[in-house]
């Protein structure tokens, strides 16, 4: 089967798995590349011991859903531009990318006096006072990333909309290999380099960030194919009317990635409450979870295609078929990803925290515990990302954005808080809080896949506006 078969639904259950793998490898290769950049940082500050792990993990969990939301608003580039393109309005593609650069650096700027008070937004919520120092130090550094970050998103969105992916694949490769040459010089003071520590690593993110975005920059101004939108003639010319359709478009993505996030953000700060350990624990627990997350968010990214494939071809069964067969490679994964958490913990937990070193027993207990949960918790992670994929297939969005966030934040976190106290299950309690939610948004999504007919969901005459 050639690449262009993957455009088409497939008639069999053989050809349409044959098909859904040779559209997601790319995507799914593209997501673990993303994920090891922080990976990277993740397992460099283990290192450096417990409290620096802890730190950095209360620093980035603060930080990543402010990212998440100005990344969100910025992606309103991509149907933008596409639908500039297909109008054949050279001019109008052009503008849409200038006025995406001038939101990304509204939002970094309006963000960026919130996040530098993290010391006393983290003390506020009761964390220890030599964490929350150490997680500022980071973070008075690592929030300039705000800056070329939201550029990424920007013209990562262009390029996208123009259907060229590959290039984002290599420099977000190139990028992976440069942020772990950085951290190595700077955290740790090797080759001649001074010893920075968690600011080493800060400077690392933001250089990284930095050359990814130059990179990506270069090539579209330079290659033949793109030069031609020439994205930054006349960059400080204005256009209200496509700056405020960017944010009308792209605020409730930004506010719905930030929402998801900042559940984990929030669990991150309930974890902090059991002390350094914990909180160093649940770091490396989250971050193999979240690696082995990278395959099943890939793939549902292409059941999307896959399912609208079908939708738009008005073919039931090729709708049935794209969307089981990516919920059973997407939890069948997850399932052998619990396996190896439940029966080899330590080769993971190794990774981050050296088992040599006796300050860092007690959080390697607590990260093998943790693990084991974590395994439970995947399996229900990857049920319910690949089934809001598959229903935005469907354009099926609002509902399942209204369940997810259900899920989050009224079954997920009060569970996580009523569990998670000292008197209960402690820190295994907050990865139950997390693991219900999810299973509630992966049981409700999935039911409503499957009554798709009986909810009117697969009515062409939907298809006439998207949700």
């Amino acid at each position: 089967m050639n690449t262009t078969e993957t455009m088409r639904f497939a008639p069999g259950w053989a050809a349409e798995l044959r098909a859904t793998f040779l559209l997601a490898w790319p995507l799914v290769v593209a997501q673990v590349a993303q994920n090891a950049l922080f990976t990277t940082d993740v397992i460099m500050m283990g290192w450096l011991g417990p409290e620096y792990l802890a730190a950095g993990t209360l620093a980035t969990s603060f930080f990543t859903p402010f990212l998440l939301l100005g990344g969100g608003i910025v992606s309103a580039v991509a149907p933008l531009a596409a639908q500039a393109l297909g109008a054949r309005q050279i001019k109008n593609v052009r503008r849409t990318a200038r006025q995406g650069f001038w939101a990304g650096i509204l939002v970094a700027t309006l963000l960026f006096p919130l996040i530098w008070q993290i010391e006393h937004i983290l003390l506020a919520t009761g964390q220890e006072p030599e964490l929350a120092r150490m997680a500022a130090q980071y973070m008075h550094i690592a929030v300039l990333v705000l800056f070329p970050g939201l550029g990424l998103f920007a013209i990562r969105s262009f390029l996208s909309a123009l259907g060229s992916t590959q290039i984002i694949l290599y420099v977000t490769l190139a990028g992976v290999v440069i942020n772990a040459a950085i951290n190595y010089c700077l955290i740790f003071g090797n080759f001649g380099f001074p010893r920075l520590e968690l600011r080493g690593a800060a400077i690392a993110t933001v250089l990284t960030n930095l050359i990814m975005f130059g990179l990506l920059l270069a090539y579209t101004l330079t290659h033949r194919k793109y030069r031609r939108f020439h994205i930054l003639v006349r960059f400080w010319k204005p256009d209200w009317l496509r700056f405020r359709e960017i944010f009308r478009i792209g605020t409730p993505i930004g506010l719905t990635l930030m929402a998801e996030v900042g559940m984990f953000a929030v669990a991150a700060i309930f974890m902090g409450w059991h002390g350094t350990d914990a909180l160093a624990a649940h770091a490396v627990a989250l971050q193999c979870a979240s690696f082995a997350f990278m395959v099943p968010l890939g793939l549902s990214m292409a059941a999307t295609v896959r399912v609208g494939l079908a939708f738009g071809a008005g073919s039931d069964r090729g709708i049935a078929q794209a969307g089981w067969v990516a919920m059973i490679i997407g939890t069948g994964f997850m399932v052998i990803t619990c396996v190896l958490f439940l029966t080899v913990p330590q080769i993971f937990t190794r990774l981050f925290l050296d088992p040599a070193d006796p300050g860092n027993l007690a959080a390697l207990a607590m990260a093998t515990t943790f693990l084991g949960v974590a395994g439970l918790f995947q399996i229900v992670d990857g049920a319910q990302v690949v089934a809001v994929h598959i229903l935005r297939g469907l354009n099926d969005t609002k509902i399942p954005m209204y369940i997810a966030l259900f899920g989050y934040w009224c079954v997920g976190m009060p569970v996580a808080w009523f569990l998670g106290s000292p008197d209960r299950l402690a820190g295994i309690g907050i990865w139950l809080g997390l693991a219900a939610g999810l299973a509630f948004c992966a049981v409700v999504l999935t039911a409503r896949f499957a009554m798709r007919d009986r909810l009117g969901l697969i009515d062409r005459r939907r298809m006439v506006a998207a949700a």
